[in-house]
């Protein structure tokens, strides 16, 4: 009895969809107060809240920095965010989004559904659901061998 691969779906039900999104028009302040008050690493950039227009991470702060050093601050997220968004869909495979992150050296990818966003997920949220999967399987086969001992 084999199991299905994971989905990007499944990582969603257990992680939940909620998504933090930002203004492109905020400031580059606000989003690292944002970025420290959620404990995230980065949120969707999207003007309506639905749609991704671009992402900005906390590394593309740390790489600003160095540039526009005080005028940072005031700068707005657009100006910083990557416009051309990697994402994923909710019925690719965990392995599928691994790959994608690790080949593109990104840590944050939208799971969208065309042009509607539904969540963010990132490795971590993909190690969590493996290591879920390996401990149900492992479960089923100590079943099976105690049940055929």
């Amino acid at each position: 009895m084999k199991k299905a691969s994971s989905k990007v779906a499944d990582v969603l039900e257990q992680k939940g969809d909620s998504v933090s999104t930002i203004q492109p028009t905020d400031t580059i302040a606000t989003l690292s107060r944002r970025l420290r008050d959620e404990q995230v690493g980065a949120l969707i950039v999207s003007a309506d809240g639905r749609s991704v227009d671009g992402i900005i991470s906390e590394r593309d702060v740390a790489y600003a920095l160095a540039t526009h050093l005080g005028e940072l601050h005031s700068m707005p997220v657009s100006a910083l965010m990557t416009k051309t968004v990697i994402s994923c869909a909710p019925t690719d495979k965990i392995s599928d989004a691994a790959k994608v992150l690790r080949e593109n050296r990104i840590r944050h990818l939208p799971v969208t559904d065309g042009k509607t966003l539904l969540g963010v997920i990132g490795m971590r949220d993909i190690l969590i659901q493996r290591l879920d999967d390996i401990r149900h399987s492992t479960k089923k086969v100590t079943h099976l061998v105690n049940t055929n001992a």
